[in-house]
C-alpha cells in the first residue's frame, strides 16, 4: 500500500528543518587509512544500534583524516560497508548546485534577483504559481513556496511504483509542469520544495547553453578531484564499491525493500549526485574555506533566514545549525531512497564530518547522526 500524499510528503521533501535539529546533545593524530577505534567508532557503532542496517563515517580537519564503519553492506550477510564507497547523496546535491549558481553571479551572468521569468518564460505559471513574481534568490533559499514535484513520483512513495518505475526517465521541465498543476500555497517564510532546485538547474542550463550536469563536473567535481562524485543522468546503477540502499517506504516494515537500483532523473538539481563521504568532506571544506566562490557569493550563501525551528536558520543551499557547543555550523541532510546521509563542516571549513546509512534505519537514527557530526565538528573546538 501506498502512503498518504500527506506522509509522503513529509518522506520525500524532508521537513528539513526537523532533520536538522534532530541532533542529540553532545588533537586528533593523523591518519593515512580508516580507524576503526576511538570515539567515532562508537558514535558509529550508536547509530547502527538505532536500526541501521549499515554506517559509514569520516572527520577531516587539516592533516587528520579519522573513519570507521558498522554494519554491513548488504543486509543479511556478513559482507562489512565499503570504506569511502559511493552513495546516492539526496539534498546533500542542493549545495553543488547552489555553489554554481553563485559561481555565475560572480561572473556577472546572473542576478539573485532575476526573476524565473526572465530565464524560464511560462514555465512557472498556473495556480497561483508565477515566476514574474519569484526570484533566484527565493529559489536557493526556498521562499518561493513553489510546490512540491516528487509526491507525484511513483518509484519514490512505494514497493510497488518503485518496482514498476525505477527505470522512468524525467526531464526537470516535466517535473516542473507536473508540480504547476498543485496550487501554491500563498504566504511568506521558507518552505522546503525540491522543485525550486529543478528549476535552478533549469537557469543554469539556460545561461551557460550546457547542462547542469557539465557545470557541476566542470566548475565543482573536475577541479577538486572529486574522483568518487558522480553526475548520473539517467544511469541507474551506483558505480564501484558501495552498499546496497534499503526502504520500508514510511511503513516501518523492517528493512523493507531493496531500492539500489534507480534511475535518478527525478532529481536533476535536487538530489542526484552520487558521492562518497571523502568527497562531500572535501567540497565541504573547499566551499567554506573560499575555494570555490568569490567573498561576495559565499557571503550569500552564508546569509540565512529563520525556518519553523528556532535554532535552524537556511542560506543559500546551506543549512545552519546551532552547535551543543556553541555557535554554529553548516550542512545538509541529503535522502534518496534507503541512502541517508548527514555532513557539516565548522564555519571556515577547516573541520568536516559526513555520516550515512543505507536503509531507514529506526526513529532514533537520524538524531544519532546529527549527535555523530555535531560532536565532531565540536571536538576541538577552542
Amino acid at each position: 500500500m501506498h502512503a498518504s500524499k500527506r506522509h509522503r510528503h513529509g518522506l520525500l521533501a524532508t521537513g528539513l528543518a526537523s532533520l536538522l535539529l534532530a541532533a542529540a546533545s553532545a588533537g586528533p593524530a593523523a591518519a593515512t587509512g580508516p580507524q576503526g577505534t576511538g570515539t567515532l567508532q562508537q558514535q558509529v557503532d550508536a547509530v547502527h544500534d538505532t536500526g541501521a542496517v549499515g554506517v559509514f563515517a569520516e572527520v577531516t580537519s587539516p592533516g587528520s583524516r579519522d573513519s570507521a564503519r558498522a554494519g554491513t553492506a548488504r543486509a543479511g550477510t556478513g559482507r562489512p560497508m565499503p570504506w569511502n564507497g559511493r552513495f546516492r547523496i539526496g539534498s546533500a546535491t542542493k549545495p553543488f548546485t547552489a555553489t554554481v549558481v553563485l559561481q555565475l553571479v560572480g561572473e556577472g551572468r546572473l542576478s539573485l534577483e532575476d526573476t524565473v521569468e526572465e530565464w524560464l518564460p511560462g514555465v512557472v505559471r498556473g495556480n497561483g504559481n508565477d515566476g514574474r513574481l519569484i526570484t533566484v534568490r527565493q529559489l536557493l533559499q526556498h521562499t518561493s513556496h513553489i510546490p512540491e514535484v516528487l509526491p507525484e513520483v511513483p518509484a519514490l512513495n512505494g514497493a510497488d511504483g518503485y518496482r514498476a518505475e525505477r527505470f522512468r526517465a524525467y526531464t526537470p521541465e516535466e517535473l516542473v509542469a507536473t508540480a504547476m498543476r498543485t496550487p501554491r500555497v500563498p504566504g511568506a517564510g521558507w518552505s522546503y520544495s525540491n522543485t525550486n532546485y529543478m528549476l535552478a538547474a533549469m537557469i543554469v542550463q539556460k545561461v551557460t547553453h550546457r547542462s547542469w550536469a557539465h557545470e557541476v563536473r566542470s566548475r565543482i567535481i573536475r577541479p577538486l578531484g572529486l574522483g568518487g562524485t558522480v553526475v548520473p543522468g539517467t544511469f541507474p546503477l551506483v558505480p564501484g564499491p558501495h552498499a546496497q540502499a534499503y526502504t520500508a517506504f514510511g511503513t516501518g516494515a523492517g528493512t523493507g525493500t531493496d531500492v539500489t537500483v534507480l534511475d535518478p532523473s527525478m532529481a536533476v538539481g535536487s538530489g542526484s549526485l552520487i558521492s562518497t563521504a571523502h568527497d562531500l568532506n572535501r567540497f565541504y571544506a573547499a566551499l567554506l574555506g573560499g575555494r570555490l566562490l568569490r567573498p561576495a557569493q559565499l557571503d550569500e550563501m552564508r546569509t540565512t533566514v529563520p525556518t519553523p525551528d528556532a535554532d535552524v536558520r537556511y542560506g543559500l543551499g546551506l543549512g545552519e545549525i546551532a552547535s551543543t557547543c556553541g555557535g554554529s555550523y553548516f550542512g545538509h541532510p541529503g535522502n534518496l531512497l534507503g541512502y541517508r546521509t548527514w555532513g557539516g563542516a565548522t564555519q571556515d571549513g577547516s573541520r568536516t564530518a559526513v555520516v550515512y546509512v543505507n536503509s531507514d534505519g529506526g526513529r532514533e537514527t537520524q538524531g544519532a547522526m546529527t549527535a555523530l557530526v555535531d560532536q565532531e565538528l565540536c571536538r576541538f573546538r577552542p
